[in-house]
């Protein structure tokens, strides 16, 4: 079998919940070897985050959890404990990424932040991913996800002009900060090939955010204007908008001029392409309030199945609203295989497809501590002796 992308990288996992795992799990995907370290009888706390749960009595497991940890090792290890922050630091030495998300300096007093641990690996590239960064009036504070769309202004651009801010349907700060943390974890192995030196990365929720506003962000740097709740109307893009039919709703995303003049004439408005009001974008930005509801009144006068059909013939893009069900049962979704299970679990396919790294191997997220006793005798040459009496002392889970 071809080697994956990654498979001669090791990751040692520090993280929990959601924005770190989401990282390391990308890099899982791509073949890394990641080992993560749980806290003995309790573990990762998305392991409680649920109904739903997968699995019975004490083997239950939240599907919250199994979201983000495939293809991992889970080993326990109390690193309250100094033989178990000696084993981290063993294991760090042997690993060529680190990835944590304590608050800022949390892992100094356990000695294992990034100064000590390169002191002993001088190539370990150590990830920290924290709220607020490692710097700045806002760095000691805890950070999380629904707070940061808060303060990064998402939730002022998400809902209906008349009603609350709302918060995205996932935690989509924590996922893109994850993503992020992934690529930068990239860039670092590959300049380490370079240099040989390793690095430490500093990822931030707030700053992640921030980045991830976009084009709204330009919009308020480049008009001095914040922008605002616009439901789901598109701010720059017209007309890109859910539109009610006979029986339902449909999206209609017109991205240029030409897909307008198209799907207007579909509408009985062929006039409204030649109009100096409607026929650029712009312009119809400028003029939104005269120009839908002419269309929404069209829109209705047929079902979804049928404007589904005659906006394919026009080439006019177009989505259903699914619901999640349906959108699994979608005909490329159930093609591209992207519902899944290992080993009885239920998986959502990953995204990254390498054509020379085949991603049909996966493993499915462990049981706590499942791999313990098995990474700290092939990684650190532990015996089965020495292991039993670690966790007699309460340091191994």
């Amino acid at each position: 079998m071809t080697a994956k992308a990654l498979s001669d990288v090791r990751v040692l996992d520090l993280s929990r919940v959601l924005a770190g795992p989401w990282a390391t799990q990308m890099l899982g995907d791509l073949g890394a070897e990641i080992i993560k370290i749980e806290k003995p009888g309790f573990g990762d706390d998305t392991r409680g985050w649920g109904p739903p749960w997968h699995g019975n009595g004490e083997q239950r497991t939240a599907g919250y959890y199994l979201a983000a940890n495939r293809n991992k090792k889970s080993v326990a290890i109390d690193i309250a404990k100094a033989e178990g922050q000696q084993l981290i630091r063993d294991l760090a030495a042997e690993s060529d990424i680190v990835v944590e998300n304590f608050k800022r300096g949390g892992l100094a007093r356990y000695g294992l932040d990034y100064p000590r641990l390169k002191a002993i690996n001088p190539k370990l590239i150590y990830c920290s991913i924290t709220g607020f960064g490692q710097d700045g009036p806002d760095a000691d504070k805890p950070g999380y996800d629904l707070m940061i769309q808060a303060m990064s202004g998402f939730m002022s651009i998400t809902g209906n002009a008349e009603g609350p801010p709302r918060r995205m349907g996932v935690a989509m700060v924590d996922l893109t900060t994850g993503m992020n943390a992934a690529a930068a974890i990239l860039a670092a192995l590959y300049q380490r090939e370079r240099t040989g030196e390793g690095q430490h990365i500093d990822i931030a929720l707030f700053d992640v955010a921030l980045s991830s506003l976009g084009n709204q962000a330009l919009n308020y740097l480049v008009s001095g204007e914040a922008p605002v709740r616009t439901g789901n109307a598109h701010p720059n893009v017209v007309p890109y908008q859910p539109f009610e039919t006979a029986d339902g709703w449909i999206i209609v995303a017109v991205g240029n001029d030409n897909q307008f003049a198209r799907f207007a004439a579909l509408l009985g408005h062929a006039d409204m392409a030649e109009d100096e009001r409607y026929c650029t974008n712009g312009a119809r930005v400028e003029n939104r309030d005269t120009l839908i509801p002419p269309l929404a009144a069209a829109m209705k006068a047929r079902t979804t199945a049928e404007w589904t059909a005659a906006l394919i013939a026009a080439n006019v893009p177009y989505g259903p609203i699914n619901t999640i069900e349906e959108a699994f049962a979608e005909p490329q979704a159930v093609h591209r295989g992207l519902s899944r299970t290992i080993d009885g679990v239920p998986q959502v396919a990953s995204p990254l497809r390498l054509g020379a790294s085949p991603m049909d191997d996966a493993t499915p997220p462990p049981a706590l501590g499942q791999d313990t006793d098995a990474v700290l005798e092939d990684r650190l040459g532990l015996s089965a002796e020495e292991c039993a009496k670690l966790r007699d002392n309460d340091v191994l889970g």
